[in-house]
């Protein structure tokens, strides 16, 4: 089973699905809708700094929120960002991959999932 921890909805093409088209529907093998809550790393300030008159602020990211314990037979959808900062212990968490366009460069779907390492 494979959840979708991001707030919008996750759609899967086929591999050979061009990018350019703006009709959501050619090549569309699954659409993976979000569940209520959306994963999401904390973030604590530490402080703030000016760099050429414009503010900085320092901060560290800290623990994901909203993403469940580790469960048999699951594998969730997560941004890039959670998935980076908890790769070298939860091999449960998955991103988009290979990601398919429109014709003005919006992401809109991806040819698969990848499990960062």
């Amino acid at each position: 089973m494979i959840l979708n921890l991001t707030p919008h909805p996750i759609r899967i093409y086929q591999a050979d699905r061009p990018d350019g088209l703006d009709d959501l529907e050619p090549g569309l093998r699954l659409v993976i809708e979000p569940e209520e809550r959306p994963a999401r790393l904390g973030v604590v300030p530490h402080s703030r700094e000016y760099r050429d008159g414009i503010p900085v602020e320092v901060v560290q990211y800290g623990h994901a929120i909203g993403l469940p314990r580790r469960r048999e037979g699951a594998s969730y959808i997560v941004s890039l960002p959670v998935a980076l900062a908890l790769a070298p212990r939860r091999a449960d968490l998955l991103v988009p991959y290979r990601e398919v366009r429109n014709s003005s460069g919006t992401v809109i779907g991806c040819r698969q999932l990848a499990q960062p390492v």
